[in-house]
Parts: C-alpha cells; structure tokens; sequence
C-alpha cells in the first residue's frame, strides 16, 4: 500500500534526465543531447563513423549493400544502450517518442521520410513476438509517422524463418543466420512494385538483418530502401 502511494505520487514528479537527473527534464535533458547525440560523419550506406572527409568506407565500396543509405542518429554507447536495452527488453516503450526526436533530428532523415513511399517496421518472428509481447521497430516507426499522411505499413514484410539471436552469434555468422529470412507478402506484390521504402529499426550491428530485408524488397519490386535505425554499433 505504501509502495503504491508512493508511486502514485511519484508520477506528479517533473520529468527527470535519464542520463544526469536533472529536474525538470525531458526524458534526455537537451544539454545531455548536445553532449552525447552529436551527429557524426558516417559512411552513407552502413551509418559506419566516418573522418569528416570521407562519405563511403571501404568494406561498402568493395562489396556494395542492397541499401541505397543508412542513417543512424546515434552510436550504440553510453547512454544510448541502456536505454534501448529498457526499451526493447523491458518494454520500456515510453522511449520511443524521445529515439523518433532524435532520429529526425538526424541529418538526412527528414528528407527520406519525406520522399519514402512506405515506412516499413523490421518484422520479428512469431515465437520472438510472443517472448516479447511488442515489435519495438513497430513502436519506433509508430512514433516516427506525423502528420496527415500515414506511411507506416504492417505486414509488407514478414519474417519467414525463426533464427538464432543475432546478439547472441559472432559476425562472422550472422548473414548466414538471417540469409532468405524474409519475404514480402504475396498480398503486397503488385502494390510495392517500384515504391520507395524506409525500413526501421532500433539498432544495426553488421546490418545483416537490414540487407536481408532490404534484398527481400527489391526481388519484390521496391524500387529503393532506406535504412533508418535509432542506434549503430561502433
């Protein structure tokens, strides 16, 4: 009963800064944001950090991805990983709002959420959807979408095969653990032909999972797909 009261009051509290605790905050105060969101030069096809000289890295130039760009507001650091690990593990949804400020902040998103045709959530698997009971991407790109025109797509894209976490597996074997994992819906053939798409998630990592997605569009007909993720890892 205590406990409770307590927590009902609690919530009347101003926000506070998940990162330096300052009242009253957003839940990032802005000076946090300045001090640990700060865009970063990145290669534009895999969000990789980039010198301030140089737009392409040399493992993208060498074997092109199926993205025509990547873009990332953050790197999967402190403070970000926490908050994405609340977020997609204990179904911290709240921050979805706060990831989607930042994303659009980011340079060049504004402009790809503008020209996409289709916003389209990473699909999770059945059994992992059950685990988790929400698809964070789904969440993220919910909060993503404003305004009158309504973007975001379900079940375009959908997860075909269940797999190994990728966290769980070395580099080395992800692309071949994700390898014909998805498929775009029968249903969507014919409408997703020639469209542009955003696909959206919470994190990449080697980006396999992305360019398995990504080739499962393009053998469908999108004609381009952006990649638009809250964090990469360094």
């Amino acid at each position: 009963m205590v406990f409770t009261a307590f927590r009902e009051w609690e919530s009347w509290l101003p926000g506070r800064c998940a990162v330096c605790h300052a009242l009253p905050s957003n839940a990032v105060c802005d000076d946090c944001v300045r001090q640990f969101g700060q865009p970063r030069t990145r290669c534009r096809t895999c969000a990789a950090s980039l010198p301030q000289t140089v737009s392409q890295c040399g493992a993208c130039l060498r074997q092109p991805p199926p993205l025509a760009a990547v873009l990332a507001a953050v790197d999967y650091d402190y403070p970000w990983a926490n908050m994405v690990r609340d977020f997609k593990f204990h179904a911290d949804i709240a921050w979805a709002r706060s990831f989607a400020r930042m994303m659009r902040s980011t340079p060049w998103v504004e402009p790809a959420l503008d020209a996409a045709d289709w916003i389209i959530p990473m699909p999770l698997s059945k059994q992992r959807l059950l685990e988790r009971g929400f698809n964070q991407s789904a969440v993220l790109a919910g909060a993503l979408e404003t305004g009158a025109s309504r973007k975001v797509h379900h079940g375009i894209l959908v997860r075909i095969r269940d797999t190994a976490a990728q966290s769980n597996l070395p580099r080395s074997e992800r692309q071949a653990n994700v390898a014909q994992a998805f498929a775009v819906h029968p249903d969507w053939f014919s409408a997703l032909r020639g469209k542009k798409v955003v696909l959206v998630d919470d994190v990449m990592t080697t980006g396999a999972s992305l360019h398995a997605a990504a080739q499962a569009l393009a053998q469908a007909g999108a004609a381009q797909t952006v990649a638009l993720v809250f964090a990469r890892t360094p």
